[in-house]
């Protein structure tokens, strides 16, 4: 009976040390946190809820996008932004607005240059969708309200806090001129 009470303590002990290093596995990477963080004074991540926090602090930070249009000389239509300023929030999509009207009595077709401003924030600053990517037709006295859609990249600079977004339209008179021959092709953003 010997062997067997010793087959049995046995077995006790081995369930017993399989078992402490169960919870020591389990334990270790919560002590090497608290070693870390208080003997070393180095935080570690501390996986999706800060990682969420750390979205929520980068998604405060705003951004002021101001908005600027003029014509050349040539072109007479009257152009300009439909709102002076925007608070955006970098990485989200928005949508600005710019009011064009041709005050001639002839159709005119304009083509507009962007510039953004400051130039280091140009490579941060990406339309979606623009009026600029293509020549804009404008019948004799129409109007037309002309969107931009645009991102700011979340990797701008912290020292960038505004940003100028630009237009200048200029006369595109080879197109213009097809026009009286009827071989211009009508601006995608024109009403059907």
């Amino acid at each position: 009976m010997t062997a067997a009470k010793s087959n049995s303590a046995g077995l006790f002990k081995l369930v017993g040390v399989a078992m402490a290093v169960f919870v020591l596995t389990f334990s270790l990477v919560p002590l090497y946190r608290i070693a870390c963080e208080k003997v070393f004074g180095i935080r570690l991540e501390q996986g999706p809820g800060q990682a969420a926090a750390v979205a929520a602090a980068k998604a405060v930070r705003t951004v002021t996008v101001q908005f600027d249009g003029g014509v050349n000389s040539k072109l007479p239509w009257a152009f300009k932004p439909e709102q002076l300023t925007m608070q955006v929030v970098p990485g989200e999509l928005y949508e600005a607005k710019y009011f064009a009207r041709n005050d001639s009595d002839k159709a005119v077709v304009g083509s507009a240059v962007p510039s953004v401003a400051p130039a280091r924030a140009s490579g941060y600053f990406t339309k979606t969708e623009c009026f600029c990517f293509t020549a804009q037709t404008l019948q004799a006295g129409e109007s037309r309200d002309m969107p931009v859609r645009f991102i700011v990249d979340q990797d701008l600079p912290a020292e960038v806090k505004t940003i100028t977004l630009s237009y200048t339209f200029f006369k595109n008179d080879a197109l213009t001129a097809q026009i009286g021959t009827g071989t211009a092709s009508p601006s995608p953003l024109a009403a059907p």
